[in-house]
This record gives structure tokens, sequence and C-alpha cells, in this order.
């Protein structure tokens, strides 16, 4: 049943000042306005209560305010809320070590503390150029890594990210990102089709437009986020990093969607069995803190001091907050998030076989995308049937996000139950049901 007139009255009073004084260029959906949270729980101003299955884009890793991640931030608080990067702190260099410990490579690392997801990409872009002492990138249709400059020159997901902000930074070629559902490029029975996206790189891009010896690096997302939720065949990453090995070219897994447990590991990249060069993170690190932060093999850090620096990055609250953040993560909530995960894709096929809409249900752990189309068979995208159901779902008090052309995404707290899968699964269900009728 629809919760009563979505927004309420404080809910409109804030939505008219906010109107009034912040940028419209935020890209804004239905009009929630949270007051509180407790773990996958949140209640706006006029107290209604919602399940959220959107964790404030996949960041509120642990929930909202874990008693333990908000103890850390109060006692850190006590001490000092900043130092700036000119100088040193204990929570900066334990994270550090907790960041070199779980890096997703056998040589140690190296990281640098950012703010967002965005300026992690911005400085690994930058390291891979001075490691490499070369100035050319590729990446991928359907990526996205960010709104500053260098960023949205790799992202590559919607137009709207680009328009009216030519010129971009030079030196970006996009391939085609393996998407099973979606080929694009031609291949034959028996193929994988990650091999012969790689194939392409190497035969077109490489082969006809960038001097491979000219290239940086290769920047991609193990699981494409905003692009769609999107999972490559299991050939693509050992192609691609047999590639990169070949060629001298470093290999960069922008993780800030789908690491820090998402997936049941700490990086999805594991699950292809292929070790990075570069790490960008951010979103879950803190549990809703700004922080990213690249994590690189220590023997490209090679950098001198103050080729690059920040203010904020390695903020003590954020250290903090992070520190407990990885503790929650590795003792509960990564397995966790393979459990419950597998427990949730399998209740989405079930629904899936209700409803024809439902093209194709996929992901890993709790980094599940459900793409909604008009006709199986075509496998044409059904937008409007997509953010129909978005805004019906939130009427009835969940909290969903889409993604790509016509996919919403689940990609709850990672300390979601299955009791709670079920709820939220209830709900979404009855607002496909609806959608499909109108």
């Amino acid at each position: 049943m629809p919760l009563a007139a979505l927004p309420g009255p404080k809910a409109r009073q804030i939505l008219d000042r906010d109107h009034a004084v912040i940028s419209p260029s935020y890209p804004r959906g239905y009009p929630f306005v949270m007051d509180h949270g407790k773990g996958s729980e949140v209640w706006d101003v006029d107290g209604n209560r919602f399940l959220d299955l959107a964790a404030g884009i996949a960041v509120v890793s642990t929930g909202h305010s874990h008693p333990k991640v908000v103890r850390a931030i109060q006692e850190q608080a006590e001490k000092f809320i900043h130092i700036s990067s000119d100088f040193y702190h204990p929570k900066w260099v334990e994270l550090g070590e907790k960041l070199n410990e779980i890096a997703p490579f056998r040589e140690d690392a190296m990281s640098f503390m950012t703010n967002s997801g965005t300026e992690s990409v911005e400085s690994a872009i930058k390291l891979a150029r001075y490691s490499t002492g070369r100035s050319e990138f590729i990446g991928f249709l359907g990526g996205f890594h960010g709104r500053t400059l260098g960023a949205v020159t790799f992202t590559a997901s919607k137009p709207a990210y680009h328009k009216g902000f030519y010129p971009l930074m030079n030196g970006v070629v996009h391939a085609p990102y393996p998407d099973p559902y979606r080929p694009i490029l031609h291949f034959e029975p028996g193929e994988d089709y990650g091999e012969v996206a790689v194939r392409y790189i190497e035969e077109e891009i490489l082969g006809k437009i960038l001097p491979a010896d000219d290239v940086a690096g290769i920047l991609v997302e193990p699981i494409q986020g905003e692009g769609g939720y999107i999972v490559p065949t299991p050939g693509f990453f050992p192609a691609l990093r047999q590639l990169c090995d070949r060629h001298g070219i470093l290999l960069i897994a922008d993780e800030v969607q789908s690491g820090m447990g998402r997936t049941g590991k700490w990086w999805a990249i594991e699950h292809f069995g292929v070790e990075p060069d570069i790490v960008c993170t951010a979103k879950g690190i803190a549990s809703g803190v700004p922080l990213g932060a690249i994590i690189a093999r220590k023997s490209i850090v090679t950098w001198p001091k103050g080729a690059h620096g920040n203010t904020y990055g390695g903020n003590p609250l954020a250290c903090a907050a992070s520190l407990a953040t990885l503790d929650l993560i590795e003792q509960e909530y990564m397995h966790n998030a393979a459990e419950v995960g597998a427990y949730a894709q399998d209740i989405l096929h079930e629904i899936m076989a209700r409803h024809p809409s439902m093209g194709v249900v996929r992901g890993i752990g709790l980094m599940i995308g459900i793409e909604f189309v008009k006709d199986r068979a075509t496998k044409q995208p059904d937008e409007h049937l997509r953010d129909r159901v978005v805004e019906l779902a939130f009427e009835r008090g969940l909290l969903t996000l889409g993604c790509g052309k016509s996919t919403i995404r689940i990609a709850p707290p990672l300390c979601i139950t299955r009791q709670e899968i079920d709820e939220g699964f209830a709900i979404l269900e009855e607002a496909i049901q609806i959608a499909e009728k109108e």
C-alpha cells in the first residue's frame, strides 16, 4: 500500500528552500528528504519509514549510523578534527597499512588518500602518466568515473555528462565494454565475448589509433556501475591483463562502487583472478564520511614530494570512520554480502519468471542490476517503465536508484538481512506489477 501523500508537508518546505539556494545540476530523483536512519532503514522528515536498497549510491556500507562507526568519529573529534597533509597522524598511517593488507595484488602497496571517487580517478591518471612517462589512455563505453574534467573524459555512460563541457581532457579512446546481454562486437559461438573485446583493443585501437608505447593506462570498472551494473564475461580481465603486460600499460581498476566488500570480496576484480596495478576506491570505504584513495603497487609510486597533494585527504575523522568500517566489513559484512546477495538474486529470478518486463538480473554479491525491457526477444530498453517502478516503490516505502538506460540497481547496506530483502522485494514486485499494467 502507498504511504501517505509524498512528499509530506515538512518535506515540501525543505524542497522549496532547496530549490531557491542549491544548484539545479544535482541529479535528484524522487523527493525523499531524510531525517535519520539505522541500518537498512531510513525515515523522512515527516516520519515515514523506508527500506533503503540504495545506500546513498553504495556508500553506507555498514548501514546508517552504525554505533561502532559513530563512536570512532566521536572519539577522534574529541582529540582533533583536522590536520593537513603537510603533517602526520596515526589514523592515516593505520589506514594506509590496512589498505596495503587488503590490496588486490601481492606486491606491497602505497596509498594516496582523497576526498571522493572522482578525485581518486584524477590521482590515478596523474600517477599513471608520471610513472610511465606516457600520456594516452583507454577507457570503456558505458563507464562512469566521475564528473571532474579528467574523470568525466573517461565517463561514457550518458552524453549529458559531456554536454557543454568540451573540450575535455585530451588522450582518451573508448573501447566497447563486454556486456554479454547487449554485445556490439561480432563473435563466434563458443568465443568468450570479453576476449573478443580485448582483441578489438589490440587490433583496432592499438593497431589503428593509439601507439601502444604511448598508452599509460587502461581504466576500467570490474563491474560497471552507472552503466547498468554490468558483469563482464570471465575471459575479459585475464585477456586485458595479458594485453597490458605485453605493452607495458598500467591496469587501473575503478572499484569506487564495486569495492569494499560489496561483491563478497574486498574487490570485484578478485572474482576474475587478475591483479591490477592501481585501484581507485571511495564510496563504501568510510560508511558515508567523505574519503577515497588510490592503492598502487609500490614500484610505480615514484613521484616526488610536491608532485601531488591535497588538504583534506586522510582527514582524521574520515580515517577513523574508515578503520571502523573496514573492521566491520571484514568481520561481518563481506560474508553477509556474499550470502544475502546470492539469496537476493535467487528471489529476483523467481520474480523475473512472473514479470516479462524484467529482461535480465545480473550482479555479484550485493551489487545487482535488474534491466527492464519492452520485449525480451528484442531486448528493447524500457526506460519509462523502470522510472515508474522506482517512483511506485518510493511511494510504498522503498528507496531504489536507476542506472544505465533501463536498469534498477540493488545496492543496499552490506548489513541487510534476508528478512529485509523479502520485505523490500515484496514492495518492488508490487511496483513492477502495477507499472506493467499501466
